[in-house]
């Protein structure tokens, strides 16, 4: 009797998930200038501002008036943390002849990030000022010249939100915008849309980088989500445009360790992550809560 053996192998590759572009971390999006300071979850950053001086009319005969200047302080605690802790058997890794630890805690570093992405769109959210605010708006969903009464194209939206930041004297240079995928869609039906590989660029892109339009580097991010807020619907998406000063961020991987797990022939792989961000100059943000549908 013949004997059908199919022999099995196993790869000396790991499967990884894809990941999206982290977005919100960046240099682009939040500054760090405080970040030196941090070492576990619960201490406080103190920043200090102070109000601007008044300018007065000058008249030879009048005495000068000196003012004391105001000052505030502003906290922001490093409050945030997330950790992560996976065992590796001997026998798994004997039989796959495949080192799953390095593969393992690099995607366990990639979301430990993801979730401050998250964290400081979430930050930016609810930091804007309520003069900042676009309101809602409905965007056509087709070309820009099909959109009908009531809806906008999303280029006229990004004009709106440069008219928001430029009246509140916010500077030009490094503006951002962020959209979700679906809202970047109809961007690239317009002509007006610039996109990211016509940037001319000699140095490596932001991440999320796609284009540029307005006066705004455009970023996609997968955690712009239909997360409604004030005044917006639960099917509305909450766009955000500023400049990287109006957001701090603090982070710290504070321990990343492997140890042998007492009870079974395994390795354990364990990191915690601290951080805490804080909108410090919220009149450097505006936002516009997005409904996106089709031609009327």
């Amino acid at each position: 009797m013949a004997i059908n053996f199919i022999p099995e192998f196993w790869s000396d590759q790991v499967l990884m998930p894809f990941e999206a572009d982290l977005v919100f971390g960046q240099p682009k999006v939040a500054n760090r200038k405080y970040e030196g300071t941090i070492r576990q979850k619960g201490d406080t950053v103190h920043v200090s501002s102070i109000g601007d001086p008044t300018v007065k009319k000058y008249d030879k005969n009048t005495n000068l008036d000196v003012e004391d200047l105001t000052d505030s302080e502003t906290a922001m605690v490093i409050d945030q943390g997330d950790y992560f802790a996976f065992r590796v058997n001997d026998v798994d890794e004997l039989q796959s002849a495949v080192n799953f630890e390095d593969p393992a805690t690099a995607r366990a570093g990639y979301k430990l990030q993801n979730q401050v992405d998250l964290f400081l769109y979430k930050q930016l959210q609810a930091g804007v000022l309520a003069g900042n605010q676009l309101g809602r708006v409905t965007v056509t969903e087709g070309e820009p010249e099909k959109a009908t009464a009531g809806q906008l194209s999303m280029y006229r939206v990004a004009v709106k939100l440069r008219e928001k930041l430029d009246r509140a004297s916010v500077t030009k240079n490094g503006r951002y915008l962020a959209i979700p995928p679906e809202l970047l869609s109809p961007l690239l039906l317009d002509e007006r849309f610039i996109h990211a590989d016509k940037l001319g660029s000699v140095g490596p892109l932001l991440n999320g980088t796609v284009g540029r339009m307005a006066g705004f580097d455009i970023l996609e991010s997968n955690n712009v989500n239909k997360v409604g807020g004030a005044g917006a619907a639960k099917d509305d998406y909450v766009i955000v445009a500023g400049v990287s000063e109006a957001l701090s961020f603090a982070n710290q991987l504070s321990n990343v360790e492997t140890l042998r797990d007492q009870n079974r022939f395994a390795d354990i792989v364990r990191g915690v992550n601290i951080y805490g961000g804080k909108v410090f100059r919220p009149e450097g943000l505006a936002a516009a809560s997005v409904l996106l549908a089709p031609p009327a």
